[in-house]
């Protein structure tokens, strides 16, 4: 399919997940819808990652760090307004209208002064240093014992509260997800098709000769940078309104791999890749054991990834742009 028809695809997909809950509704599978909104939160995530990855060349193995950190500051607030207690002061609160940018901005905050520091390398190394700093975040948190330490933090009071919008209904959360999918997925198409953008995908192809024609690399890849940390803290606080529970666990290093996955999955660089990764990942995740449970093949269904690796495998051989670029082939004159 040449890339020309990306764009009615893209429709048809959005007319599809507007009228899911309804469809799994009819067919008795309500419980879907959950499992759906999981996938739109993850892909949030993935298309943050992409950003930089896919258009900046910066692998970081530490982007789950800014996915926790955005949940942590909806979790933490929301247990000082069930109990009570004030935080630095100021009391807790459960306004999503207040909860969630916040939940962005101090995501962006933190990646600042990490992407300062990561982006003075490159290569090996950025990604070395960018896990070591998520790392040390997973073990701060680990170390809070007032907020559950390594196990982790209930909501006990329930998601967020917005006015008009009851999120704690499924169907109502599902919707608050897929308008932020949309809206997020917009944005990162309207830098990547910028001045910004065109200057981001130079650095990536050949950074000495962007820094030769007078531009400042290192201020364009930060702000790239905060921008995805930004983006995952958002869908951090909506993971964290999914489940009602954070740990620690959504920092670690094989979380961030995780998120990796769904990008090269999906195809890099293409930012509907990361959707239809993230879906085909979390897919597998949830029926791969399901299915060899079924087969009476208890040693795969523990270990499903011995068989998803081959196949994540013979995806890079053979369609370098992943499930993207097996549904969508460039061709002469596509954009």
């Amino acid at each position: 399919m040449p890339m020309r028809y990306e764009k009615p695809f893209l429709v048809a997909g959005l007319i599809l997940l507007l009228a899911f809950p309804f469809i799994a509704e009819a067919l008795g599978n309500a419980y879907f819808t959950s499992t759906v909104s999981r996938i739109l939160i993850f892909a949030i995530a993935a298309i943050s990652l992409d950003l930089i990855l896919g258009f900046g060349g910066l692998v970081s193995f530490g982007h789950a760090a800014y996915l926790g950190i955005g949940a942590y500051v909806v979790a933490i607030l929301s247990f000082h307004a069930y109990d009570g207690s004030p935080l630095f002061g100021l009391p807790g609160t459960e306004s999503g209208h207040l909860v969630w940018p916040l939940a962005v901005l101090i995501s962006a905050l933190v990646a600042v002064p990490l992407g300062a520091l990561c982006l003075r390398t490159s290569g090996v190394y950025f990604i070395m240093i960018t896990l070591a700093f998520a790392q040390m975040l997973f073990f701060f948190f680990v170390s809070l014992q007032r907020y559950g330490g390594d196990d982790g933090l209930f909501m006990f009071a329930g998601r967020s509260e917005m006015p008009f919008i009851d999120l704690e209904n499924d169907t109502t959360f599902y919707y608050v997800c897929l308008g932020f999918l949309v809206a997020f997925f917009l944005l990162c198409r309207a830098i990547v098709a910028s001045r910004f953008g065109r200057v981001l995908r130079g650095i990536k192809q050949n950074e000495r000769r962007m820094v030769m024609l007078g531009y400042p690399v290192y201020r364009y890849k930060l702000v790239a940078f905060v921008i995805a940390g930004a983006g995952a803290g958002l869908a951090g606080a909506l993971l964290a309104n999914h489940t009602k529970f954070v740990s620690p666990d959504i920092l670690a290093w094989t979380k961030s791999g995780d998120i990796m996955i769904m990008v090269i999955l999906g195809g890099i660089g293409t930012l509907t890749g990361p959707i239809l990764g993230a879906a085909a990942f979390l897919m597998l995740e949830d029926y791969l054991p399901v299915i060899f449970g079924d087969l009476n093949m208890d040693l795969l269904k523990d270990h499903w990834r011995v068989v998803f690796g081959p196949m994540l495998i013979l995806i890079v051989l053979f369609a370098k742009r992943g499930l993207h670029g097996m549904l969508f082939r460039k061709e002469a004159g596509d954009d």
